[in-house]
């Protein structure tokens, strides 16, 4: 059997942050195709489809995920998924990867592409709300673009929250209370909460808030009052009404859609900008198919794909 490593073995965050980067303009300009993600209720929690096409990687394909929040207590991940790619001129599929960890780096490049272009200074404390995969690889992420002098993680699970730290034990951590944590100059909230964990008064003036974890209807993880104060960047218009940070919010009155500041592709092309260093700034982040087909792509060039040699010998099953 030939082996084929894990992305995480093979994929340089800078790279992917730099890909990521890429896409998020892209997406911005206009110049990227993404359907809505299309959500499937299962009993234990759902299943979304995420088709891209992004022209300037001559690159085309759909995502398939789960995020199922109580795994966990059963040996499994919470989110796992599986990517298809497939060739833009021809349609025919090029490879079929595990999504799983691809869908957690780009996670957390995607939080590190935000916190790059909104936070006010390139240095200072980091808090970490949530301790499993997507905060491992946001603290992976967040370090090519922040130096954190010091890292604070919050978890429901306090064993989990020491484990945490117990493995960053080379740079300066600790597990904490929720408040400390929140009370960082720049924030990470990856947690599946469907009622906000994250209070209005623990959140400093020039803070910066990467929130993650709400990614569909009914979930958020902070207070409404927060998004008041703030300027909120999202990763999409749509998704975000739809099932970002700001679903609930808006649903029940308390924020509108018409307060979005911007999209993180207009940050970065320039289109709009964050009105004041010493405001709050939140990045409001659904996770969008543009930035796992670019990851994709990015590991496809690595050599992390299961090929598909039976296209060649047996086109007719596709004719």
């Amino acid at each position: 059997m030939q082996y084929y490593p894990a992305p995480e073995e093979v994929i340089n965050m800078k790279d992917l942050i730099s890909a990521v980067t890429s896409a998020f303009k892209d997406h911005g300009a206009g110049e990227s195709i993404m359907p809505p993600k299309s959500y499937v209720t299962l009993p234990g929690g759902d299943f979304r489809t995420m088709p891209s096409y992004i022209p300037s990687l001559n690159t085309a394909g759909v995502k398939v995920v789960n995020v199922h929040p109580e795994n966990r207590t059963i040996g499994l991940p919470t989110v796992m998924a599986l990517m298809i790619l497939l060739d833009p001129p021809t349609g025919k599929p090029l490879a079929v990867m595990n999504a799983t960890s691809l869908t957690d780096l780009r996670t957390g490049a995607s939080a590190a592409v935000a916190t790059s272009v909104l936070t006010r200074k390139k240095t200072g404390t980091l808090g970490i709300i949530g301790s499993g995969r997507q905060a491992e690889s946001g603290l992976l992420a967040l370090s090519q673009v922040y130096e954190p002098e010091e890292v604070l993680v919050w978890s429901r699970n306090t064993h989990h929250a020491d484990k945490f730290a117990e493995r960053h034990s080379d740079i300066s951590i600790r597990s904490t209370d929720i408040k400390t944590a929140a009370g960082a100059d720049v924030l990470l909230t990856v947690t599946p909460s469907k009622t906000p964990l994250i209070h209005d008064e623990w959140i400093a003036d020039g803070a910066h808030i990467n929130a993650m974890g709400a990614d569909a209807p009914g979930k958020q993880e902070l207070d409404p009052d927060i998004l008041k104060r703030a300027e909120v960047f999202v990763d999409d218009v749509n998704q975000a009404v739809h099932s970002g940070e700001i679903n609930v919010p808006i649903r029940d009155g308390k924020y509108y859609a018409e307060e979005i500041s911007g999209t993180l592709g207009e940050i970065l092309n320039g289109v709009v900008h964050r009105s004041s260093p010493d405001g709050i700034t939140i990045f409001d982040s659904t996770g969008i198919a543009i930035t796992d087909l670019a990851a994709a792509h990015l590991a496809l060039g690595k050599g992390t794909t299961i090929p598909l040699p039976f296209l060649h010998e047996q086109n007719s099953r596709f004719s």
